[in-house]
């Protein structure tokens, strides 16, 4: 068959599949993997393994180097901070564990040799970027839980690759089980050297070659891709499967540097990771075998069960331990573990080489072991994503703006800096059009109708703001959420002044436009550092307001807090029973007291995570 229509034929299904997660809320990876097996030589037969011939397993790898580039491109040394030792605890203990579980379970329930259980159990370390970028896209959770699974999938993947190249070198295909330590440092420090080496060039061909200023961001989107692919090239020219790991260090650098042009790269790296992503996973679903998964029997499942009901959640308790993991982000963690493309393509490429070397059952096992626990994890665990968020109520409660104008465009981008899950709702097509390109999770249609406002999520709101220059709407919109919805935190718009005794006569917080900004002036007239500095909140400055619990604070002087408090941020003011006030260091905090702190925004966002770690 002619490679040209299968090649358009598998992008464009991909592209729509996307396009059809995206409405129905679900993983694509779920759809790509089933998609994938219909086309497949198990269904259609449009795609094949001879299909793409010995070119699959390049095209596989650079499609695999964007996508773990992008992700690593994502993690910035802030993200990292929400969660440190978790992060380095599922990618050091947590990898160990995986290993180990997983190689004992396969030689337990499979009865294969310990070396190919070995292989199996390095290939099943990784989740990836692959299947965790589609979850994320879908599944809103707090940042420490997105950053946890974001950096366990890419560091990991980068750990399964070398670890199983190494072990099939020395262990499966050799006799030197003793090099398997050195040939696995070997191939790290190489990936590592080789990233940082293409990011530094990649840097100085951003910041000190100006192009025209006219031609700036393409040749920085241009520059950048390169800069991945050129560092998985190199690497795989040394020692091959260390590639992940130059591209995964090269992204990891350049995400963490001052760029020209950032946003337009990431938009860039976006959009082709997920062209890449629905090409691979589509073609690599079409090469599984259902004879050598059936072949597995009884066992094949049973190892699936110790994947994911057993080895991962020990992996998950003994690894999640920042104070701001509540106990079900851990069970979301422990649920949502899905395999991706890299132990796919790396166990075909196996496979194939075992099979050339007379070890068919060898072969048989391995590729229908990694393939049953990726067709499985991918159906149920991503698939369920979504449910299993919901279920266990790790979805942060959404905040509703109603109005996508420019004073809910506005608050909707503070908010969303500070973390807060946030959906808009407007009924100008062409607004929420405006809004979803710029990434705001934006719904179509009348702020006043009950059903918009349930797609919106107003039944698990625990704030809705109506921004929009209309009071009557407003009003609407206010009675809706307070009496039907019972919605605690409802803010308004007012536009008239006479008006705002109908706001507050339904417990609705009313911001008088007029005397807003008359307050506004006033302050930049007689207090214009003060001033300044409140228009910033968001942008390297934070006031955030906790409430005091007795198992968190309560009972402590205002002294022993500031004790705890990290440096650049102060207690500002305490509300107790209706009043506000600065208070003395003696004071006592009592349960329900309201706190907030002042100060630099990563200083009031740990301060916020210490002592209430699930806001």
């Amino acid at each position: 068959m002619d490679i040209l229509p299968v090649v358009i034929g598998v992008v464009a299904l991909g592209v729509g599949i996307q396009v059809l997660a995206k409405r129905v809320r679900v993983p694509s990876v779920l759809f790509l993997i089933v998609v994938g097996v219909v086309v497949g030589p198990e269904g259609l037969g449009f795609v094949t393994i001879e299909t793409f011939g010995d070119g699959l397993s390049t095209v596989v790898g650079i499609s695999v180097a964007i996508i773990i580039f992008d992700g690593a491109f994502h993690l910035r040394r802030e993200k990292l901070e929400a969660a440190p030792r978790s992060v380095r605890r599922l990618t050091t203990i947590g990898a160990i564990l995986a290993f180990l579980g997983t190689t004992a379970a396969v030689r337990l329930f499979l009865d294969t040799d310990w070396d190919v259980a070995a292989l199996i159990g390095a290939l099943l370390i990784a989740t990836g970027p692959t299947v965790v970028t589609p979850i994320l896209e879908v599944v809103t959770v707090r940042d420490h839980v997105e950053t946890a699974l974001e950096a366990e999938g890419i560091i990991n993947d980068v750990t399964a690759a070398i670890l199983a190249i190494v072990i099939f070198e020395a262990v499966v295909v050799g006799d030197a089980p003793e090099l398997v330590l050195v040939g696995f440092l070997q191939r790290l420090v190489a990936g590592i050297g080789i990233g940082i080496v293409v990011a530094a060039g990649v840097w100085y061909l951003l910041v000190e070659v100006r192009p025209p200023a006219g031609d700036a961001p393409q040749v920085a989107r241009l520059v950048t891709l390169t800069g991945a692919l050129v560092s998985f090239g190199l690497a795989e020219s040394a020692f091959p499967e260390t590639g992940v790991a130059a591209a995964a260090v090269c992204g990891l650098v350049l995400g963490n540097l001052e760029l020209p042009h950032r946003a337009e790269i990431l938009a860039f790296n976006r959009d082709l990771t997920l062209v890449v992503l629905s090409f691979v996973f589509i073609s690599l679903a079409a090469l599984i075998d259902f004879d050598s998964l059936l072949g597995l029997g009884t066992g094949g499942i049973a190892v699936v069960v110790a994947v994911t009901l057993f080895v991962r959640p020990i992996l998950v308790a003994l690894s999640a331990v920042d104070r701001q993991f509540s106990r079900e982000e851990r069970l979301f963690l422990s649920f949502v573990g899905p395999r991706g493309i890299i132990p796919a393509s790396v166990a075909t490429l196996f496979a194939i080489e075992l099979e050339a070397a007379g070890q068919f059952e060898a072969a048989q096992t391995l590729a229908g072991t990694v393939f049953l626990v990726i067709f499985l994890t991918v159906v149920i665990q991503a698939g369920l994503a979504r449910q299993i968020a919901e279920y266990l109520e790790v979805i942060p409660m959404p905040a509703i703006i109603i109005g996508g104008g420019r004073v809910g465009r506005a608050l909707v981008t503070r908010l969303e800096n500070r973390g807060e899950n946030v959906v808009i709702v407007d009924e100008d097509a062409e607004t929420v059009q405006a809004l979803r390109r710029d990434g705001y999770t934006a719904v179509a249609g009348d702020g006043t109708n009950t059903e918009t406002l349930r797609e919106a999520g107003i039944e698990r709101a625990k704030l809705v703001v109506a921004t929009t220059a209309d009071d009557d709407t407003n009003l609407l919109v206010s009675q809706l959420s307070r009496t039907k919805f019972s919605v605690e935190t409802v803010v308004a718009r007012v536009n008239e002044p006479e008006n705002v005794d109908a706001f507050e006569t339904l417990g609705v917080r009313a911001i008088d436009v007029a005397s807003a900004t008359a307050w506004s002036l006033d302050n930049e007239i007689e207090r214009p550092a003060l001033a300044h500095w409140m228009t910033e909140l968001g942008e390297g400055h934070d006031a955030q307001e906790i409430v005091v619990t007795a198992t968190d604070l309560g009972g402590s002087t205002i002294a022993e807090l500031d004790a705890d408090i990290p440096d650049g941020v102060i207690v500002a003011v305490l509300a107790r029973d209706g009043e506000t006030y600065v208070p003395d260091a003696d004071t006592v905090l009592e349960e329900g007291d309201r706190v907030t702190f002042l100060g630099r925004e990563d200083a009031v966002a740990e301060a916020v995570r210490r002592f209430h770690p699930h806001e």
